[in-house]
């Protein structure tokens, strides 16, 4: 069974929505206020601050408040745990890809040349 992680759980609920990856990569190029990133979305704000409490809560963006204006931030980092499972995912796949590469590619020669010596 596969192990279950909960901090990987979030962070993939979090990407899950196509407004949340809009702020993320909004937030790539630099942090921004909130206004500035409710304005693309046509969403009015308190949909916005529950999209962004989502993604502090996955640790993927930091806020700070400075008076009346909260500017946000990405944390690049916060990616890492899902960059290593994918790299896992990978791997895995690309083994079995392997294995099966091999397993047809012995088949298509025992059928060009008959089989191979029986133990």
């Amino acid at each position: 069974m596969a192990k279950h992680d909960p901090d990987l759980d979030q962070l993939f609920q979090a990407l899950a929505d196509p407004t949340r990856r809009a702020v993320l990569t909004r937030l790539a190029e630099g942090p921004a206020t909130v206004s500035e990133l409710a304005r693309p979305t046509g969403l009015r704000l308190p949909t916005v601050m529950r999209h962004l409490s989502v993604l502090e809560g996955a640790g993927l963006i930091a806020s700070a408040k400075d008076g009346r204006v909260r500017s946000c931030a990405i944390v690049p980092e916060a990616l890492a745990p899902l960059r290593s499972w994918l790299d896992d995912q990978r791997a895995l796949w690309e083994a079995r890809l392997d294995r099966l590469d091999d397993y047809v590619t012995k088949l298509m020669k025992e059928r060009e040349h008959g089989p191979g010596p029986k133990n």
